[in-house]
């Protein structure tokens, strides 16, 4: 496979376009690479310019630092199968967290098998968009004070977040913090109470209220507010959502966010950490 050059990027970027909303998070996180510039990963595809299937994969810069998720989108089940049993590519001996269509999970079961790859399925989720921004609600920040998280706040946010793999997710959480954007609401005390983010792949997500203050309609706020400013960047509004997660369901649904019900994302862990 080709790892991509920024000018080859652009065209990436282009073409995935097409293919909404399946390429969905490979065009976000290649148009976020496109901007921000602050990725360390390679963009790898089958062939160029008229490419099947393209791979998203962060560079691992330092031992343990493996918890980060390999995009993949492809155009059919061949091409699937394909790059995911290229050595070359994945090193099925080691964690991987692989992000792919729910449509090909038989066949990223067939190729682990054939690795002798031990995993599971960690989450099948509603892809959720937002198109149109001119119906989120105004937010009323009188109460609490808002702000963005600072690199204080990773400890926080790690021993909340679902998918947390103790010390292995505070670099991917740290990197995020830091580096695209969040938005939190803070207590008199100056602590966070409430807050969401932005993943590699422009996603927003791990939305998170402390239980006591629950049921006051911060999670509402703080989706409206970053998606209002991710809009004001030109970036797409869009997240992920467990299928069991109706609450979050329900509340981006009220906010505006719809889905095409005929694609599911699903992520896969292999190898324990």
């Amino acid at each position: 496979m080709e790892v991509l050059t920024a000018d080859k990027l652009k065209t990436a970027e282009t073409f995935l376009k097409n293919y909404l909303p399946q390429s969905q998070q490979a065009y976000s996180f290649i148009f976020l690479i496109n901007r921000a510039r602050v990725s360390a990963a390679d963009v790898l595809v089958d062939q160029w310019p008229d490419f099947s299937a393209i791979i998203i994969k962060p560079k691992r810069e330092k031992e343990g630092d493996v918890f980060k998720d390999i995009c993949v989108f492809a155009r059919n089940e061949d091409t699937v199968r394909k790059v995911l049993a290229d050595t070359n590519i994945l090193d099925w001996q080691t964690f991987l967290c692989l992000g792919v269509d729910l449509c090909y999970e038989e066949v990223v079961w067939g190729v682990a098998k054939s690795k002798a790859a031990s995993g599971n399925r960690v989450s099948v989720c509603h892809m959720m968009t937002l198109k149109d921004p001119s119906h989120l609600p105004p937010t009323d920040s009188s109460a609490l004070k808002v702000s963005s998280l600072n690199e204080s706040h990773v400890t926080l946010v790690n021993s909340t977040w679902k998918f947390a793999q103790e010390e292995h997710s505070m670099g991917m959480i740290r990197n995020m913090i830091l580096n695209f954007p969040s938005c939190c609401l803070l207590d008199t005390a100056g602590q966070p109470v409430a807050w969401i983010l932005t993943y590699e792949s422009c996603a927003i997500g791990m939305l998170y209220t402390v239980p006591e203050h629950r049921g006051k309609g911060y999670a509402k706020a703080l989706v409206t507010i970053i998606s209002k400013k991710l809009f004001s960047q030109g970036y797409p509004v869009y997240c992920f959502i467990e299928e069991e997660n109706q609450v979050s369901y329900r509340l981006f649904s009220k906010l505006g966010f719809t889905e095409d019900p005929s694609y599911r994302a699903t992520w896969f862990h292999f190898n324990s950490l």
